[in-house]
């Protein structure tokens, strides 16, 4: 297989040094025992500032405590905990004993894959194959090999897409996405086919087969994410897949320019907030407004992300998906400021906390879970380029491949090769 696995992937732990300035390469990175962090009170900021600047200026507000600071984080610790949950059959369940749905399944699996464990992330990719129900879709979640909630969910049913177009990046695998090709196409299939009239795309079918007419923003947005991969999968096989993009750009207008389409009533969940620019949807200036606007009601300087604004329950993944979503709009400073407050919430084996509660720091739940782990992967990808698929969600390389580069393999691959950040890391990282 032709791979573009970078040599330094097998590395077990990354370190970084931060000098006495709190500089690294004209790049400052503030850390967690900074004071609390609040966007929406910056001193001596005029009204007429633009958002840019706020956000600049969240950076600066907390000064550098004088003395060498390090970040670390254990890329072997976190897969290795995917690993040991992983099941013979490929199946990556919550944890062990817990259950399995799709969507978190195939984001473990990602995290196979940035741990360097590629035959495994197939065999992950390939229990989505054998489990595929005849209308493209699977069930909710599985335990023990059974079907437990029958719902069929157009998002987690659509989210193959996402993991096996980050299993190319960092693989270069053609061979394999063609084998999947098939189950890919039924999956996408199945979710445009809830579309509804506005763009929207409902979530789900009932037990009973009945359409609940719900659109969810979370999972609109990764639906469109999903839209985006697989077809850069279909440009990468040679295929042309128009419904799919007229259904790609309906849902985009729609999250963006429709808010009202999608249940107001999960607005108090922080995916809420910055999905729709994780995915791209919302871009540019806009998504440097939403994320100034809200940043007070979701995060918890020092520490992370709620879940939900009104409960303090901090959660290591929605806080890595935040880190996500700032470095997709290349504001690295700020995704690395919220990793930092992260990085170190590990259990003693180096896997990762699900979460915590604020401020007496409870870890809840005690399980170590999958998935949590393997978006901390993901983060840190974006952060310091570990792996080709760092570029998952960044908004410039999304707008070049979709924008600017011929159709086929050839012009993706080229591209990757090209950044210059993935031979020369605008991140110093030293084992």
């Amino acid at each position: 297989m032709d791979s573009f696995l970078r040599k330094d992937h097998v590395a077990v732990k990354y370190h970084l040094k931060i000098n006495a300035s709190g500089k690294r390469q004209n790049c400052s990175c503030i850390f967690a025992d900074s004071p609390v962090l609040d966007p929406l009170y910056i001193p001596k900021l005029k009204p007429h500032f633009k958002v840019q600047t706020i956000l600049e200026t969240m950076e600066q507000l907390i000064e550098p405590s004088g003395k060498e600071q390090a970040l670390t984080y254990d890329i072997d610790s976190a897969a290795r905990l995917i690993l040991r949950t992983q099941k013979s059959n490929g199946e990556i369940p919550w944890s062990e004993g817990e259950k399995t749905d799709p969507w978190d399944h195939v984001e473990a699996a990602m995290g196979l894959s940035v741990g360097g464990h590629l035959a495994e992330a197939r065999q992950a990719f390939l229990w989505m194959a054998h489990n595929q129900l005849d209308d493209g879709s699977w069930y909710a979640s599985y335990r023990n090999g059974r079907p437990e909630d029958m719902t069929r969910d157009t998002n987690m049913s659509s989210y193959l897409a996402v993991g096996l177009f980050h299993y190319y990046l960092i693989s270069g695998d053609t061979p394999f996405l063609r084998d999947m090709w098939d189950t890919m196409c039924a999956a996408i299939d199945f979710a445009i086919g809830f579309q509804a009239s506005n763009g929207e795309i409902y979530w789900a079918k009932s037990p009973e087969g009945v359409v609940d007419p719900t659109a969810l923003l979370t999972g609109s947005s990764s639906i469109f994410m999903s839209l985006r991969c697989a077809l850069a999968i279909a440009d990468c096989l040679g295929y042309e897949k128009t419904a799919w993009r007229q259904a790609k750009a309906r849902l985009g207008h729609a999250i963006k320019h429709k808010p009202h389409l999608f249940n107001i009533t999960k607005s108090r969940f922080s995916m809420d907030w910055f999905y729709p620019i994780l995915c791209g949807a919302i871009s540019g200036r806009d998504a440097q407004k939403r994320i100034a606007k809200h940043w007070k009601k979701y995060v918890i300087g020092g520490e992370g992300v709620r879940c939900v604004f009104d409960e303090p329950w901090v959660t290591l993944a929605e806080s890595s998906e935040l880190s996500l979503a700032l470095s997709a709009i290349g504001n690295f400073n700020l995704s690395e400021i919220v990793f930092s407050w992260i990085s170190e919430k590990q259990f003693d084996d180096g896997s990762y906390w699900c979460g915590h509660t604020c401020p007496d720091m409870t870890i809840w739940p005690e399980e170590k879970i999958t998935w949590t782990n393997a978006v901390v992967l993901m983060a840190a990808d974006a952060l310091y380029q570990i792996t080709p698929a760092g570029c998952l969600f960044s908004h410039q390389f999304w707008h070049t491949i979709e924008n600017t580069l011929p159709s086929g393999a050839a012009g993706i691959r080229d591209h990757i090769l090209s950044i210059d950040h993935l031979s020369k890391p605008h991140r110093v990282v030293n084992l």
